[in-house]
């Protein structure tokens, strides 16, 4: 579709009624001067909360986005967006969104491993039998979630700035402790291509035909607030039982990015992979390394 066409395509389109209202009500009143924000296309939605950061401005927010033209993931990776022809009917396909926040957790690590938990249990509350024929929804430490068949059909990129609270904005807090996280998440809604991707594609539609952008926004967003204030007091280890319970790697060789491989053995009470290689169990934090399922290639290696 040339430029022209895609720009009257999307001129034509009736507004998607993304439930900002819902979403507020459902937040405001646990998080005080908490907005939502829909904006049609954007960069990056992350970059954009840490741009407004570094300016001073650490309100909590939820900014979405229907395009965007520089998503990225972990360690830079792009994330791209995707344009449906029936966005009227079915919505983007893709939810894009950053939540920012002021926090002061107990503890940093495991917080992604904790986002993953939540937007999981938010999309599927139920983990299915494995003959009920239902896509299981699992986490790929530290921050994919994957279907079946090793698919990725969602990332997570959290990240933080410097914050410093207004005056008796946050009177039980002390000012220099709290920090501000972006946490941003980007899902398939619907089917995409998956040439040229080293991890072939899922999506929402295939756990449940009903899912669209919308209402996995308001699935989402509620329970995502109430996990971040939770690992706020008291860090992972209280989601460390439920991550164990879609844990795609354990038990799994990997290969880390270091060149050697080992038996992933799950994870350990502040969300650090646990992996047995012959030189013993290593401790892996997302900073240090990169883990693929052994016969899937590492980032820069070939398909």
């Amino acid at each position: 579709m040339s430029g022209d066409n895609a720009q009257n395509a999307s001129a034509a389109r009736p507004p998607i009624r993304w439930p900002s209202e819902a979403i507020w009500q459902a937040v405001v009143g646990s998080v005080p001067d908490f907005s939502v924000e829909v904006v049609p296309s954007i960069d990056s939605t992350n970059t954009e909360l840490m741009r407004r950061a570094r300016a001073g401005r650490c309100e909590p927010i939820l900014l979405v986005t229907e395009e965007q033209t520089a998503g990225r993931g972990r360690l830079g990776r792009p994330w791209q967006s995707q344009e449906t022809e029936h966005a009227e009917e079915q919505g983007p396909a893709s939810l894009m969104m950053s939540l920012g926040l002021p926090i002061r957790p107990k503890e940093w690590s495991g917080l992604s491993l904790a986002v993953g938990v939540s937007v999981a249990d938010s999309i599927q509350p139920e983990i299915p039998r494995e003959d009920s024929g239902v896509p299981r929804v699992g986490l790929k430490w530290p921050n994919d979630l994957w279907l079946s068949g090793d698919r990725k059909f969602g990332g997570i990129l959290v990240e933080t700035a410097s914050f410093v609270a207004p005056q008796g904005m946050y009177p039980t807090e002390p000012d220099n402790a709290l920090r501000y996280v972006v946490v941003g998440i980007g899902l398939n809604v619907l089917p995409r291509p998956g040439e040229g991707m080293t991890t072939q594609p899922a999506c929402l539609t295939e756990i449940d035909a009903r899912w669209t952008a919308p209402e996995a926004l308001l699935a989402i967003v509620p329970p995502l607030i109430r996990t971040l204030q939770t690992i706020a007091r008291t860090g992972f280890a209280p989601f460390k039982q439920r991550f164990e319970q879609r844990d795609l790697l354990r038990g799994r060789t990997v290969n880390l990015s270091n060149g050697e491989s080992g038996e992933a053995r799950g994870v350990s009470d502040d969300g650090t992979l646990l992996v047995e290689t012959a030189a013993g169990v290593q401790a892996i934090t997302s900073a240090d390394i990169s883990v693929r399922p052994a016969g899937q290639p590492l980032p820069g290696q070939s398909a």
